[in-house]
Order: structure tokens, then C-alpha cells, then sequence
């Protein structure tokens, strides 16, 4: 099985994500393709946010497109910092509550170009930890002209929510977070795509030791990069945190289906067949630790 924590839809819109681009991927599309390659499942983070698209939509698309195939979509909802008074001491409890009894299991994608450290970003992380909502963000590296949440390299902004919140699960996810992984990235390099080895001791892997409630999204190229470009780290990179790790692609649009969709999936298939990785690190990976992290009433999770 595998279970796709990070993906986009529409069937609402056919506005672009940019000038000359596609818009994203419909709920039939989707199924189309994950019936393509084998991936059983998927978790739909709802546009919410001005911040990293044109289009923005509404936590309720999710839902209707995940009620139309309910045994292939996860609903998460998402929720703006800013949310209706741009208030750090909004409560969010209440929203959150209404969307967890319409069958969302998460908040996100957030990428609200707000500081992680900022008063708003902590106060949706409280009501999110006290609601046992999973949260998945985005990593910036600065404030504008990018979408995200923003930090310094070495996230120590992070850390700190990390810490104060020991009870909330973080899914993270990006080029700024996947760059990490080495311990050579610059502060030139850290919002891009690094190649070549990786040099061990990397901010990813300390954060991921330190903290059992950090989990890593490997979707898009920014996860399947940090992974492929050292095969012989990644694989042992990936059974090593085998408990912490999600399979994700981040398809959102049409053309992802010949590498996003595909690209990850492949690297775990031939590192489960050349003996790189484990049955039991291959299985946690691909489903069993979104399962747990999500609560689905799996029968074998």
C-alpha cells in the first residue's frame, strides 16, 4: 500500500498556477493517475492562503471532492494564522473542532509568510496540538517573494515550537527543510536544490533524533532529492528514520505524472529489491506511519 501525504486538487477551478502553466489536477485525474502506478490513498491539503498560488480555495472543495471518493482521500483542513481577526489570541479550537467532525485528520499545507516564531503561528499551533491535528507546513527562507513559514538556517526558530509543543505532530516539508539534510548547505543554498553527496550531520537528521513528534514529508522534489542524490545516504537515511518518514509526491498538476508521481515511489521500490532497506522500513514509509500519524481505521495498520 501507499498513501500519499501531501497532494493538491481541484474540480472547481481551471485557473493556472501561473502564466503558460496548468491548473491543478481534478479529483478524477488524480485517481486516474494513482490507479497508473499503485498508490492506494491520498491526503488533500486545501489552497487557502494568498501566499504560493493564485488560486485559493475553500477547506469545503476538500471535502466534496473527498466525499466523492471516500476510500481514496484524506481531507485535511487548512487554517490561516490571520484567520478572521488576525489575532494571536483567536480561538481556533472551534473551527478546528467543526472541520475534525466533517473527517479532516490534519491542518495544511501552511504556508503563511509569517515567522514560526511569530505570536499567530504559535497560537494555531496550541489550539493544534490541544486538538490532536497533525500540522504540515512549509519552510521559507525569508519574508516575501516566497511562500512559507519563515526561519533562520538551522531552523532554530522551529525548535522552539518544537519544543513547546512536544504533543503536536509536525509533517515538514520543502526545499528550505530537505536541504538540511546535509550539513554543507549554505545560506545561498539552503532554498534550492543541492546535488551531490551529503555531507553527514545535517540539521534534518539532529531535529528528527531529538524530537519523535518531527516527521518528514518526502514529497515533491525537494523530499526526492534529499533522499536520491546520495543514494548510499539516503537509503540509510530513510532506515534509520523509518518511523519518522511519510511518502508523499505533491502532484499538482497534469504534467507531475511523468516524475513527481513516480520518482519516489521508485527509489523505495528499488531500494526494497536491492536489499537497501527493509520490509518493515519500506512498509512504515509508504502507509503505515501516515496511518498511525492520521488515526485511520486501517484493519492491518
Amino acid at each position: 500500500m501507499f498513501i500519499d501525504i501531501h497532494v493538491h486538487t481541484s474540480n472547481w477551478s481551471d485557473l493556472p498556477w501561473a502564466p503558460g502553466s496548468e491548473c491543478p489536477c481534478s479529483g478524477e485525474l488524480l485517481v486516474e493517475m494513482y490507479d497508473s502506478v499503485g498508490i492506494d490513498k491520498a491526503v488533500l491539503l486545501p489552497l487557502v492562503t494568498p501566499e504560493c498560488n493564485i488560486l485559493t480555495q475553500s477547506n469545503e472543495e476538500i471535502l466534496q471532492v473527498a466525499g466523492r471518493w471516500p476510500d481514496r482521500f484524506i481531507p485535511f483542513c487548512n487554517i490561516d494564522p490571520r484567520l478572521s481577526v488576525n489575532s494571536a489570541s483567536f480561538d481556533f479550537s472551534f473551527v478546528m473542532e467543526h472541520y475534525k467532525s466533517k473527517g479532516c485528520k490534519g491542518i495544511g499545507e501552511i504556508t503563511a509568510n509569517l515567522s514560526f516564531d511569530d505570536p499567530r503561528v504559535t497560537n494555531l499551533f496550541n489550539h493544534a496540538e490541544r486538538q490532536g491535528l497533525p500540522v504540515l507546513f512549509h519552510v521559507a527562507t525569508h519574508d516575501g517573494g516566497m511562500y512559507g513559514l519563515i526561519d533562520d538556517l538551522g531552523m532554530p526558530r522551529f525548535e522552539k515550537q518544537l519544543q513547546a509543543h512536544p504533543g503536536l505532530v509536525f509533517l515538514a516539508h520543502s526545499t528550505s527543510w530537505w536541504s538540511q539534510i546535509s550539513a554543507d548547505v549554505t545560506a545561498e543554498t539552503w532554498g534550492g536544490y543541492p546535488k551531490g553527496p551529503v555531507a553527514r550531520g545535517g540539521r534534518v537528521s539532529a531535529l528528527l533524533r531529538r524530537y519523535p513528534n518531527l516527521y518528514g514529508d518526502l514529497s515533491a522534489g525537494s523530499g526526492y532529492n534529499a533522499v536520491s542524490r546520495d543514494p548510499a545516504f539516503g537509503y540509510e537515511f530513510l532506515e534509520e528514520f523509518q518511523d519518522q518518514l511519510c511518502f508523499g509526491t505533491d502532484v499538482c498538476q497534469p504534467k507531475n505524472r511523468d516524475n513527481v508521481l513516480i520518482n519516489l515511489k521508485r527509489f523505495l521500490e528499488k531500494g526494497l529489491a536491492d536489499g537497501k532497506i527493509t520490509a518493515e522500513a519500506f512498509e512504515k514509509i509508504s502507509w503505515r506511519n501516515a496511518a498511525r500519524v492520521l488515526k485511520l481505521d486501517l484493519p492491518t495498520a
